[in-house]
């Protein structure tokens, strides 16, 4: 519903979830990975952000508009995760997401995927342009997420799911 992708479409993404490698991504790159959910470091940075990570579910599912409300779930368990990751392994002051659907939303992967950005005071981040990263600038933010990630075992970062508060 509401597809933008060309016909014969190669999704960059799909290629690294079936262990393939991309032009701008390869299997080095990959934080988390699950039967349902892949999360990894993409080339493309932003000045002040580095290491930020994108969530995409390992179907093929274009935009919001197409992700069954079933794996929308554990894609946003795994946003969760990495943005407590980013606290533990960057230090950050605080995290944003950002996901995009359609050319007008400023989607350019035909494949449902969610940004997840570590933030820092004064970071400008919706100012700045973005830019490229190689896998060597990678690999360091790529190296401290796995273990933030590793410590918090198989069940996540074990947040609860209520902290007490009633919002009823």
């Amino acid at each position: 519903m509401f597809n933008h992708a060309p016909d014969g479409y190669d999704c960059p993404f799909c290629r690294l979830g079936r262990g393939l490698d991309t032009s701008a991504s390869s299997q080095e790159d990959i934080v988390y990975r699950d039967a349902d959910v892949l999360a990894f470091v993409p080339s493309s940075r932003w000045p002040n952000n580095p290491g930020h990570v994108l969530v995409i579910p390992t179907a093929h599912y274009e935009n919001v508009y197409d992700l069954p409300p079933a794996l929308a779930t554990p894609v946003q368990k795994v946003v969760q995760m990495v943005a407590i990751a980013f606290k533990e392994a960057y230090g950050c002051h605080g995290v944003s997401t950002r996901q995009h659907n359609e050319p007008a939303g400023q989607q350019d992967v035909w494949h449902y995927h969610q940004h997840v950005f570590p933030r820092y005071d004064g970071d400008d981040l919706y100012l700045l342009p973005r830019l490229e990263s190689t896998p060597e600038e990678r690999r360091p933010y790529v190296e401290r997420l796995r273990e933030a990630l590793q410590r918090a075992g198989p069940e996540g970062m074990g947040v609860p799911m209520n902290n007490g508060l009633d919002c009823s």
